[in-house]
C-alpha cells in the first residue's frame, strides 16, 4: 500500500511538473527539481516492490502492456521534447503568397543597424478601424522580434487629450489614428491612412528619419512631358520606394541645379527637348561624378542625343526588330534571355525600343558595357509601319547584334573619398519600365538593379514589394508555334496513343 502511494506521488509530481513548463515558462527551473523529485520517488517504488514489478514485467500480459506503454511514452516523449524546444527557439512561417506578414530584408537591416532608442506610441480611439489597429500592432511587434532598441505603447486620444497634444496629435490624429516615432533627431507622425496603404515604408522611413540616418533620393526629371512616377511610373516609385529610396520629381526650370541629396537623376522619356540650359546642368552634373539613369524612345530628339554622344554612344533613327527573339505578336518587342544581359535577369522585353550604339572614338577615361542586346539576326528598322510585317533592307537597316542598352563609369577623378567616377545608364526604350510592363518578366528587377548600380550601393537586396502583380505571359514565336501544335493535336494524339494501347493489350 505504501509502494502504491509513493509511485501515485511520484506520477503527480511528474504531471505537475510537466504543467508548470507549459503554463508557466519562467520558472521552468523549479518545475525540472519537480520532475526529478517525481523521477526519484517512481524509483523507490520500483525498488521497494521490485520482486513485484518484475514479475509482472517477465509474464505475457505485463511484456505487452510494457512494450505497449514504451512507444505510448516514445510517443508522448516526442510531442514534449519538441514543445520545449519551441519553447525557448521561437520561430514564425509565413505562408502567405505576398509574404504579407513578414519584413522586407531592407527593413530588418534597417533594425539590426538600430544603436539609438526609439519611442513609438500608437495613437487609437475604439472608433478606429480594427483593420489598422491590429495591423500596426502586430507590425510593431515584428518590428520589435529584430531590434531592442524600440519601445511601443498605446494611448487614447480621447481618454488622456493632454498627452496626445504633447505629442502634437491634433483633430485629424485622434479622427484617424496615428503613430508617432520619437528619438534623438525630432518625430515623425504616420497617419491611420498612410497605415492602412503603406505601413513598412512609412514606419521604416520615420525609423530612418528621427534617427537622423540621410536616405537617398531618386529624381525623375520633369516638364517635358516625361512619364510621372504618380501615372506611368508609379510601380517604379513604388519599388524605389520599398528598397528604402526616397522619391522625388524635378524641374530644372523652377530649381537650376541637381539638389545634393540626388543620388540618381532618372530621364524617363521626354516628349519635347529640353532646352540648352537644362542639358548644360545635366552635363556639368555628370562631369562632377553625377549618376543618371536615360530611358529614351525611338527617335529621340537632337540635345539628348548630343548629351549622350560625349560619353561615346550614339543614338540613331529606327526601331529594333529581333526576328527570333520577341514577344509575340509583337516584333517590336525584343525579348532578351538570361544571356543577353549583363544582370543575368532571366526575362526582360523592350517594347518599341531604339539601339544604343557605341562610338568608334570613346574618351579614354570611359568604359562601356552593355547592358542588354539582341540576337544576332536583328537589325534597326528604318521604315517600321505598325500592322505591316518588318523586312530587312540591307542597304539601309543596320545589322545585330545591336545593345538596347548600355552602362558607362569613369574612374575616379581624384583619390578622395568624395570621388566615385561618373555612372550612366541608357536603354533605348522607356515603356519596359511603365506600369503595363513593370512587373512582367524580370522588368522591374532590371529597372531597380539598374538604379542600384548607379547608386554603387548596397540598398537593394531584394525586390520585396508586397503587391499582388499581374504578369503577362511572355511567349516567343517557337513557344507560339508549339502552343498552338499542342493544344490543336496534343490531346487527341494522347487519346489515340491511349487507345492503340488497349486494343493491344486486348488483343
Amino acid at each position: 500500500m505504501q509502494t502504491a502511494i509513493i509511485a501515485l506521488l511520484g506520477l503527480a509530481s511528474l504531471f505537475t511538473a510537466l504543467l508548470l513548463m507549459f503554463i508557466l515558462p519562467g520558472i521552468r527551473y523549479f518545475a525540472w527539481g519537480i520532475l526529478a523529485l517525481g523521477a526519484a520517488l517512481i524509483a523507490v517504488a520500483i525498488i521497494i516492490d521490485f520482486k513485484r514489478v518484475r514479475g509482472a514485467l517477465v509474464s505475457r500480459r505485463g511484456k505487452l502492456g510494457l512494450s505497449t506503454t514504451v512507444m505510448v511514452s516514445l510517443f508522448i516523449g516526442i510531442i514534449l521534447l519538441a514543445n520545449a524546444i519551441s519553447v525557448g527557439n521561437y520561430h514564425r512561417f509565413d505562408f502567405t503568397g505576398l509574404a504579407q506578414f513578414t519584413l522586407t530584408s531592407q527593413t530588418k537591416g534597417v533594425l539590426a543597424r538600430l544603436h539609438k532608442p526609439v519611442e513609438i506610441v500608437r495613437f487609437f480611439t475604439p472608433a478606429i478601424p480594427l483593420t489598422v489597429r491590429s495591423y500596426a500592432e502586430n507590425l510593431l511587434a515584428e518590428y520589435q522580434n529584430y531590434t531592442d532598441q524600440l519601445t511601443v505603447r498605446e494611448i487614447d486620444p480621447e481618454l488622456r487629450p493632454d498627452e496626445a497634444r504633447q505629442y502634437g496629435i491634433d483633430r485629424f490624429g485622434s479622427t484617424y489614428g496615428a503613430v508617432v516615432f520619437r528619438s534623438t533627431e525630432g518625430q515623425r507622425q504616420v497617419f491611420g491612412p498612410q497605415i492602412a496603404g503603406e505601413a513598412e515604408h512609412a514606419f521604416t522611413s520615420a525609423i530612418l528619419e528621427v534617427t537622423g540616418t540621410r536616405q537617398k533620393k531618386v529624381y525623375f526629371l520633369t516638364g517635358h512631358g516625361e512619364s510621372s512616377i504618380h501615372q506611368d511610373y508609379n510601380s517604379a516609385r513604388s519599388g524605389l520606394r520599398d528598397n528604402l529610396f526616397q522619391v522625388g520629381e524635378l524641374d530644372l526650370v523652377a530649381t537650376p541645379a541637381v539638389p545634393a541629396d540626388a543620388a540618381v537623376l532618372v530621364i524617363a522619356g521626354p516628349q519635347q527637348p529640353l532646352v540648352s540650359g537644362e542639358l548644360e546642368i545635366i552635363k556639368a552634373y555628370l562631369e562632377n561624378d553625377g549618376r543618371v539613369f536615360i530611358l529614351l524612345n525611338p527617335n529621340p530628339y537632337q540635345g539628348l542625343r548630343q548629351l549622350i554622344s560625349e560619353w561615346g554612344l550614339d543614338i540613331q533613327d529606327g526601331i529594333l526588330i529581333d526576328p527570333t527573339s520577341y514577344v509575340a505578336p509583337n516584333r517590336d518587342s525584343p525579348l532578351v534571355p538570361r544571356t543577353r544581359n549583363s544582370f543575368g535577369l532571366a526575362e526582360t522585353y523592350f517594347p518599341g525600343a531604339t539601339a544604343v550604339i557605341p562610338r568608334e572614338e570613346v574618351p579614354g577615361n570611359v568604359k562601356l558595357d552593355a547592358l542588354v542586346w539582341t540576337s544576332r539576326e536583328a537589325w534597326l528598322e528604318q521604315d517600321f509601319a505598325i500592322g505591316e510585317e518588318p523586312e530587312q533592307d540591307e542597304q539601309v537597316d543596320r545589322q545585330g547584334p545591336l545593345a538596347i542598352g548600355a552602362l558607362v563609369s569613369t574612374a575616379p577623378t581624384d583619390q578622395a573619398e568624395a570621388s566615385k567616377g561618373t555612372r550612366l545608364i541608357v536603354i533605348g526604350d522607356s515603356d519596359f519600365a511603365s506600369n503595363r510592363n513593370f512587373h512582367n518578366g524580370n522588368n522591374g528587377d532590371l529597372f531597380l538593379s539598374a538604379v542600384s548600380w548607379l547608386t554603387a550601393g548596397e540598398e537593394i537586396i531584394s525586390v520585396d514589394r508586397k503587391v499582388l502583380a499581374t504578369r503577362r505571359l511572355l511567349l516567343n514565336p517557337e513557344e507560339v508555334k508549339f502552343l498552338h501544335i499542342s493544344s490543336m493535336g496534343l490531346l487527341p494524339l494522347l487519346l489515340l496513343a491511349a487507345g492503340g494501347y488497349v486494343w493491344w493489350r486486348r488483343k
